[in-house]
């Protein structure tokens, strides 16, 4: 039974890496139970709303929690029919499209690629939920900031459904053995340099590094958008100087992270480093608590005695800003049964009951509260202090819902590997991914 609640948090890491394209125990949780309140109510008056409808998922064996939730809706709405249209998740975005095009798509529909929910709304296939959420009263500020992002000319065509984003995690049995202080939740990038030096210790095969940054851009380039000023379509990338400088300092000048070039040839995967045990912390996803439970229960790591803490913040952005992606679900413009369509969507974003059977699967739903993430961070095998870390201000997404978005990440992602490895200096990195992005945004 532990190993079975372990595995259905895992699912997490699935639709985790698809969003941000990087990547249950015996006991009952000591959370509250579905009927707890949540931020806001589901629809009322379920007998008023009737007919079928159809709901686009990929992979439902792996994401079996969908089809609860299903269940839990029909629970309130018992005239509404729901069949679920399942797709192999190598051909979900692409069937999707093609369906939408054709009009043969579903009237439910998750977006499996969330930033290609801009092109989405600009070929007004995306109904604008804007009147259902005003009609509903509903303040999308229960979902940390994340509703914005699928705000277009004033239309807000999909509701966040379920996200990851990053916190940072830790070692223990490192801290104590150097005597230094666990990491806090109000942590700043300028200590977590410090902090790595103090716990770096050894040489050869025997050093401790302070921490560990893998070789996505991401793991740099995030620190730059976190305050939410700045995204990565620039177009003056200043911004990225100062997380980038940190990391190279760390790298180059320092020693407390393995550097770039060893970890890219070893094809080192961030897992492995942290469970040998050698990573003091390490800024990773909410998806990587999964997993690394799984290696604790299977005996499979020595790193039994690790932590949670919220991701670290520059000066002058506010504790608890991090950054994430987000799992939107949005209903069909060419629906024929919009206001049951709506009823689905609002009861799995914003109903206690709904939310409930997201975060009960170990997943964030995206309108997170206290609740909810003690649901999941009660799950047997999370460390202590894991609801403080997972307790976030504001979700920043890694990258905007915007034309261009996925041609400006790939050159990036050159970019990123070329300074790196010192083929470019900083002042050269700056200059030459403001020109290609300008490049590649005049069309």
């Amino acid at each position: 039974m532990k190993m079975k609640k372990i595995l259905a948090l895992a699912l997490s890491g699935l639709l985790a890496a698809s969003v941000l394209a990087a990547c249950t125990p015996a006991a009952t949780p000591s959370a509250p139970p579905a009927s707890t309140p949540a931020s806001a109510p589901a629809s009322t008056g379920g007998a008023e709303i009737s007919g079928k409808l159809t709901f686009s998922v990929w992979d439902l064996d792996a994401t079996g929690y969908l089809q609860k939730l299903v269940d839990a809706f029909k629970v309130e709405y018992p005239e509404v029919e729901v069949e679920i249209i399942d797709t192999p998740s190598a051909d979900y975005t692409n069937k999707l499209g093609v369906d939408l095009n054709g009009g043969a798509a579903a009237d439910v529909i998750l977006i499996k690629d969330s930033d290609t929910s801009y092109s989405l709304a600009q070929k007004g296939q995306l109904e604008d939920l804007t009147p259902y959420v005003e009609a509903e009263g509903i303040d999308l500020g229960m979902f940390n900031g994340l509703a914005s992002n699928f705000n277009f000319d004033g239309k807000q065509v999909g509701m966040p459904f379920r996200t990851d984003y990053y916190v940072l995690y830790y070692n223990k049995d490192i801290f104590d053995a150097a005597g230094v202080d666990y990491p806090t939740n109000d942590m700043t990038w300028a200590e977590f340099e410090e902090v790595a030096k103090k716990i770096t210790t050894g040489t050869g095969n025997d050093k401790v590094y302070g921490a560990h940054f893998h070789t996505w851009q991401a793991l740099v380039e995030n620190w730059g958008v976190q305050d939410g000023k700045n995204t990565i379509m620039g177009p003056d990338y200043e911004f990225m100087r100062a997380p980038y400088e940190m990391v190279l300092r760390m790298q180059n000048e320092d020693k407390t992270i393995q550097d770039f070039g060893t970890l890219k040839a070893g094809n080192i995967h961030y897992s492995g480093a942290f469970q040998s045990g050698n990573v003091g912390m390490m800024p990773m996803g909410t998806w990587y608590a999964a997993t690394h439970m799984q290696k604790v229960d299977a005996g499979e790591t020595d790193v039994t005695n690790w932590g949670i803490a919220t991701i670290p913040h520059a000066e002058g952005t506010p504790a608890g800003w991090t950054v994430g992606s987000v799992t939107p679900i949005a209903i069909n413009a060419a629906s024929q049964n919009k206001d049951a369509a709506w009823a689905f969507v609002n009861f799995a974003t914003t109903s206690a009951a709904g939310t409930a059977v997201v975060a009960d699967a170990g997943q964030i739903p995206g309108s997170v509260n206290d609740e909810l993430r003690a649901i999941i961070t009660n799950l047997e095998g999370m460390p202590e202090g894991a609801a403080e870390a997972y307790a976030v201000e504001n979700i920043t997404l890694d990258r905007p819902y915007v034309e261009y978005v996925n041609e400006v990440n790939k050159m990036l992602e050159e970019e990123h590997g070329l300074i790196m490895i010192g083929e470019l200096d900083m002042d050269g990195f700056i200059e030459k991914i403001t020109q290609r992005s300008a490049e590649i945004q005049a069309g």
